[in-house]
């Protein structure tokens, strides 16, 4: 795979692992996961093995949204710990070869920023335009958008005597990317970072950087149209088509600007949050077209409630392909688990629990065979089910602005298990973490799963170090070969190497017939080859139980 590793750059089909910081390991008792937490589990993130940590905000902030509210961008919570803890754990991560990817949230602010503590206090100070101001629409908000997180995208600010838009929280009004001085400045906080050593950022909703400054009303969504990628049909948002406020054309130009500040920083890279866009695909593609745009951005389409069949996954590799070439070598971030969406494991679980092991198993290796830079989320390695937080314990803003209707959040930002027989199963020594842990976590967690050769992260573990062996599933083009009721297929392939991914997405036993040019499986699960049952025609019949699959390479 030599020659592959050089021409392309270290990110390219890389693992990585989102960290949930809040939730992920509490190092001083106070109930919250911290920077000293992760630094103190390095090894075991390094054993995974992944390539690289994406940590959620640890910035300060008031926590009006749990760090995407941020105050000062230059500044680490006291929360979360301190810069030198950051430098620390940058120094560490290097030192096990584990890149480190933060997040940045420039679509927005938090309402006691500076910045915004400023431009509210009347028309003409020097950061007057720093936020998105209107007057009011004769008594009336200005016009009908909406935030994602329920009511008007509106709050009239008595100081100014003017509304300020906030697509998400009323306490994160949205920056004016359309000011140069806005966009100088964050370019500032993102070198801040890059200097630090980070090896990449994630930019949260980057899609609502740009807003249309004629402010023109949003067109109604009409019965029949499909919904927005990730929107819960139950949302307000849902019923209208957010051309206006998000998604502007002119978003792409702003691109630009970052891209050229981390070609300061060789071997750094930009990867996108694509929220809530009507043809998600196409999108996701356009943010990263060429050399002057992100290298990579990611979308909800596995992220959504939809049974998990074989149309579901193939629907995603061919929207890709129609905007993507085979021969073109933008790769799309592609994920089934982050902080904002309900746990993969607990939306696609079989109605059978007794096929739960063997689901879980095919649902790990289905991820990395596809075709893209690889994204996790914190305890998908063990097999962790999304939690269900009662009223009086949530605290997620969108789940609560939405209940009953929507559960928010919290089900799948519960704390990690680390120690089966532990209070609060190691994550803290507080009576009270910030989130209640889930009592189903036991027999789940790292300390029970690491004695058991065959759990789901001794697994987790196996595939992915074999997967990072191959150079057709890290570099390689796809090409989509079947998509039935229950059995999916497709070709991974370099000039060196063709793999055949072959998975059973049910819970009833299929045949396939393969070529004989692909020989022994690889790797796989509840498989089995019969060579006997050659049709003369070239072919044998390979039998897969419920959630079998297997992998097998061409023979030249």
């Amino acid at each position: 795979m030599s020659s592959f590793q050089s021409k392309y750059p270290w990110w390219y089909g890389c693992v990585i692992y989102e960290i949930y910081i809040r939730s992920f390991y509490d190092s001083n008792g106070d109930g919250v996961g911290d920077l000293q937490g992760i630094i103190k589990k390095l090894d075991y993130l390094a054993s995974l093995p992944i390539d690289a940590l994406w940590i959620t905000p640890f910035y300060q902030s008031p926590m009006k949204d749990y760090g995407y509210d941020i105050s000062d961008y230059y500044a680490v919570d006291p929360l979360f710990g301190t810069l030198e803890d950051f430098e620390e754990l940058i120094e560490k991560a290097h030192a096990r070869n584990l890149k480190i990817v933060v997040d940045q949230v420039w679509s927005h602010t938090s309402d006691v920023h500076p910045w915004f503590i400023e431009s509210c206090s009347n028309r003409y100070n020097s950061k007057a335009d720093w936020y998105i101001w209107a007057d009011s629409n004769h008594g009336d908000v200005p016009n009908n958008w909406l935030s994602i997180f329920g009511g008007t995208a509106w709050k009239w600010c008595e100081s100014r005597q003017q509304y300020y838009l906030h697509n998400f929280i009323d306490g994160q009004p949205d920056l004016n990317w359309h000011n140069p001085d806005v966009v100088r400045e964050i370019m500032k906080v993102v070198e801040f970072w890059l200097e630090k050593g980070v090896d990449g950022v994630r930019l949260d909703a980057c899609n609502y950087y740009m807003h249309d400054q004629n402010l023109l009303d949003n067109p109604t969504r009409t019965k029949g149209m499909p919904n927005q990628d990730g929107v819960s049909p139950l949302n307000p948002y849902s019923n209208f088509i957010n051309l206006h406020n998000m998604n502007e054309v002119k978003n792409i130009k702003s691109l630009r600007r970052i891209r050229k500040t981390l070609n300061k920083y060789p071997g750094t890279f930009a990867i996108g949050e694509i929220v809530a866009a009507d043809d998600p695909m196409r999108q996701t593609v356009e943010y990263i077209r060429g050399a002057n745009r992100l290298h990579s951005a990611y979308n909800s389409a596995l992220l959504v409630n939809d049974k998990l069949t074989p149309k579901l996954i193939a629907e995603a590799i061919e929207d890709l392909s129609l905007y993507l070439e085979a021969d073109e070598e933008e790769m799309i971030c592609i994920t089934m688990s982050t902080h904002d969406f309900p746990r993969a494991r607990s939306r696609w679980q079989p109605d059978d629990v007794r096929l739960i092991p063997a689901f879980e198993k095919m649902l790990i290796s289905l991820l990395p065979t596809l075709r893209g830079i690889i994204c996790f989320y914190q305890g998908e390695e063990l097999g962790l089910t999304e939690t269900n937080v009662s009223k009086e314990k949530m605290k997620d803003p969108f789940g609560i602005f939405f209940y009953p209707y929507f559960a928010g959040r919290d089900g799948c930002r519960t704390p990690m298990p680390w120690e089966s027989d532990a209070n609060n199963f190691g994550f803290t020594d507080n009576e009270e973490p910030w989130l209640p842990v889930d009592e189903r976590y036991r027999s789940l967690a790292v300390s029970a799963q690491e004695e058991r050769e065959d759990s789901m992260l001794n697994y987790f573990r196996f595939f992915l170090k074999w997967r990072n062996r191959q150079p057709a599933l890290k570099y390689g083009s796809v090409e989509l070969i079947e998509a039935g009721d229950s059995v999916l297929s497709f070709l991974r392939k370099t000039p060196d190497q063709e793999l055949l991914c072959v998975f059973n997405i049910s819970e009833q036993t299929n045949s396939y017939l393969i070529s004989f040019r692909y020989g022994k499986e690889l790797v796989g699960s509840n498989i089995i080859s019969f060579p006997a049952t050659n049709l003369g025609n070239g072919q044998r019949t390979v039998e897969m139980e419920p959630f079998g699959f297997g992998i097998f390479e061409r023979e030249s």
